[in-house]
């Protein structure tokens, strides 16, 4: 399983492209041979996933049944502007417009590595997401990781 570490402040250059941080391609060894989706995020924020991860959602979706219209709402808006993205000769991805304008990307970006997948944020507007950290983390954290029993959920 994919484990993505850290964060990169990076800035897309005149045509929307982004150099991808050497940090960050030595932890996608295969990235090259199979290629990035880029997504929508559920914030005003894109995602990166490797290739094979983005497949691993797309096969969840295709259980879902279609007859339902909110499964169908939910596919449609999830997979809305999903592109393939590939590295060129200089190690840099194209960032599509449309997903660009969605997120208010301007040129200095903020890549935020999240477990298996990569949030792309326009650099203020991470920052300002970050001053939104709940004044009492350790509460949320219990909230969050600490099942019924007490214990830290799966450790």
């Amino acid at each position: 399983m994919t484990h993505l570490l850290g964060e990169f402040d990076c800035k897309l250059d005149a045509k929307g492209r982004l150099m991808v941080p050497a940090a960050l391609k030595k932890q996608l060894p295969d990235v090259e041979r199979e290629g990035l989706v880029i997504n929508r995020g559920f914030e005003k924020n894109l995602v990166i996933y490797p290739k094979n991860v983005w497949d691993k959602i797309v096969a969840k979706l295709s259980e879902l049944n279609v007859y339902d219209e909110e499964n169908r709402k939910f596919i449609r808006a999830f997979t809305r502007g999903a592109t393939e993205l590939t590295l060129d000769a200089a190690g840099r991805v194209l960032l599509p417009k449309s997903l660009t304008e969605y997120a208010g990307i301007g040129s200095d970006i903020m890549l935020a590595c999240q477990l298996d997948r990569i949030e792309v944020w326009d650099k203020s507007a991470y920052e300002d997401t970050l001053d939104g950290t709940p004044a009492n983390f350790a509460a949320l954290a219990q909230k969050v990781m600490v099942d019924k029993k007490g214990g830290v959920d799966g450790i």
